[in-house]
């Protein structure tokens, strides 16, 4: 990378060896605070706290718990399908290609994407961006497991990551986003955040997005409200991490989860729902909150798709698609797609 481009884009480079390097913004760039975002989303009239702030050590620790739940089926519908990609995905990429991973993936279907990208390699490149430091952590359990791939991890939000890519050289990039993150985005968001990709993009860049399709009703109730209560305490725990990290005095026992699928938005609303009257302090925001009984915080949108709505929003955002796979039920999708 030009030394030149890395200094404009205002980021520090820390190389751990030869294999791992990573790029992280200086602290003039670094995005509002927890304490600032959770003072504007709490002191409003409908209060909300964005999902990205579900994701601490326990949070994540519950996800993973989560996707391995009977009832939630994205997360291994999505590796049925892309078990299906080891002999399809090889059409459409060769040995000139690095991958891209919109979020830092040590799981199975990073690794999937992975070992298709190893077959094809003598070298592999993989990029993850991610805001977590916990990048690091993963990219080292990923070189444990293979001994061709070269990781250059970005710390930073999506965004500043995809710039940062777009600049870094002339090297083609498969930049996926798994899982059904994209949901979380309102309509108008998601439509920006896809031009975005889109913008960054080369005419030779391929992009692959994981989204969930609009379904029966119970099943995408269950999934979000398990049996063993286990979204329940996922969605709780963001309290907890606000009481640890900004200095609050949540009472957790007056809370409980609350989640429904509206059919009309076609999208799952998660809310942490007031069991009473109350008051929370939150220090560090400087905030002092007052819940009324069954009052509502908006914690996620998870919004579900149709294919003619997949095909529309693609190709309305400048995309051209390659091809779209399915799981046997028409539960999950992923879509290949290229800049038109």
């Amino acid at each position: 990378m030009n030394e030149t481009i890395q200094k404009n884009l205002n980021y520090k480079k820390y190389v751990v060896d030869s294999k791992l390097q990573y790029f992280k913004p200086h602290a003039s760039k670094i995005e509002k605070t927890f304490a600032e975002e959770i003072s504007f989303s709490l002191n409003r009239d409908s209060k909300f706290i964005m999902p990205k702030f579900f994701y601490d050590k326990k949070g994540s620790d519950l996800f993973e718990k989560i996707c391995s739940l009977p009832e939630y089926y994205p997360t291994r519908t999505e590796i049925d399908i892309l078990k299906k990609l080891q002999t399809e995905l090889p059409s459409f990429i060769d040995d000139t290609f690095r991958l891209v991973e919109l979020g830092s993936g040590s799981s199975i279907k990073t690794r999937l994407i992975l070992d298709i990208f190893i077959n094809l390699q003598k070298s592999t490149e993989y990029f993850p961006i991610d805001i977590s430091e916990i990048l690091t952590e993963s990219s080292e359990q990923l070189l444990l497991d293979y001994d061709s791939l070269h990781i250059t991890g970005i710390i930073d939000t999506y965004e500043g990551g995809l710039e940062f890519i777009k600049n870094y050289d002339d090297k083609k990039n498969l930049i996926i986003f798994l899982g059904s993150s994209f949901g979380n985005f309102s309509p108008s968001d998601g439509k920006n955040f896809l031009q975005k990709i889109n913008s960054t993009m080369k005419s030779g860049d391929l992009f692959l997005i994981g989204l969930d399709l609009v379904k029966d009703s119970k099943i995408l109730e269950s999934a979000y409200d398990d049996t063993q209560g286990v979204t329940a305490q996922f969605n709780l725990n963001v309290l907890s991490r606000i009481n640890d990290e900004l200095d609050a005095d949540f009472d957790l026992n007056n809370f409980s989860h609350h989640s429904i699928y509206n059919k009309e938005d076609q999208r799952i609303e998660m809310y942490l729902k007031s069991l009473v009257n109350q008051s929370v302090i939150i220090s560090k925001s400087n905030l002092s909150l007052n819940l009324e009984k069954n009052e509502l915080i908006h914690t996620e949108h998870s919004h579900k798709y149709t294919l003619d709505q997949i095909r529309t929003l693609l190709e309305n955002t400048g995309f051209k698609i390659n091809h779209t796979w399915l799981d046997d039920n028409t539960h999950f999708s992923l879509t290949l797609v290229s800049k038109n």
